[in-house]
């Protein structure tokens, strides 16, 4: 459908800096022409520029690059990933986003028998393949270098078909009124996706992520199963997740059955 490739099209631009119509008409299979007509209709959301040979990104804010994000709070990152692996029960299936912080739970399963990793992240893939315990699906797509994964309406599709007990999340931001969000369209598009797959939602976030909104909301906070951070969040968010039941994993309060 047009308007998935014009999704699709709009996430690869945003990705990188300068993209030329030639490399667009190779990369989704079209014309020139309709390349062009495509490019009209970006244009008129208003995230993508004209640029000499070719468009551009028009965000001012863009989404930090993966290699960025991946050395933030990588000590929070890494401590995070051990206690997540944790919730991860032998024989069980897990899914893990393209999140800088949830690849950091597949080093600490080489214990683990018969865990079945399902991932669109390159990272995560990587980190995994290294296990010979662990068996690995992997969600295809067009390879997004900003996120560091693959995504696309395949990945949603292969997604559908797949039974997944524990779902491990991560967000740009964390806030109470609008949950967690993220501000890539077509990642948080196969994030809301898997949300909705499972009862066992677990959000992997460090400390800087609460009380900061992005702009596309994927989940409600109450639809989450557990919480790993780095360390105890603010009050607000305790108290919402006693009334929801959400478990909170974090040092020195480890709530892991």
């Amino acid at each position: 459908m047009r308007a998935d490739r014009l999704n699709e099209m709009e996430q690869y631009i945003l990705g990188r800096e300068n993209v030329s119509l030639e490399e667009l008409c190779v990369q989704f299979s079209i014309s020139m022409n309709t390349v062009r007509r495509d490019i009209a209709e970006l244009l008129n959301r208003g995230n993508v520029r004209k640029v000499y040979g070719g468009v551009s990104s028009n965000l001012q804010h863009r989404p930090l690059g993966f290699s960025v994000r991946e050395r933030k709070n990588s000590e929070a990152k890494q401590i995070i990933g051990q206690l997540a692996a944790r919730l991860v029960n032998n024989g069980s299936s897990i899914f893990l986003d393209s999140g800088s912080t949830t690849p950091n739970i597949v080093r600490h399963l080489g214990e683990k028998n018969g865990v079945t990793v399902i991932t669109h992240s390159l990272t995560a893939l990587y980190e995994a393949a290294s296990l010979p315990n662990l068996n690995i699906i992997s969600l295809g797509g067009i390879y997004a270098p900003s996120t560091s994964s693959f995504t696309g309406i395949s990945t949603l599709d292969t997604l559908s078909h797949l039974s997944i007990q524990t779902i491990f999340i991560s967000a740009t931001g964390v806030t109470i009124e609008n949950g967690l969000t993220n501000s890539t369209y077509l990642e948080a598009e196969i994030k809301r996706n898997v949300v909705q797959r499972g009862n066992r939602v677990v959000l992997m976030a460090d400390q800087s992520k609460f009380g900061h909104s992005a702009v596309i909301s994927f989940c409600s906070f109450e639809q989450l199963y557990a919480v790993v951070t780095d360390r105890m969040p603010p009050a607000p968010y305790l108290a919402l997740m006693e009334r929801y039941g959400i478990r909170l994993i974090c040092p020195g309060h480890e709530d892991i059955s």
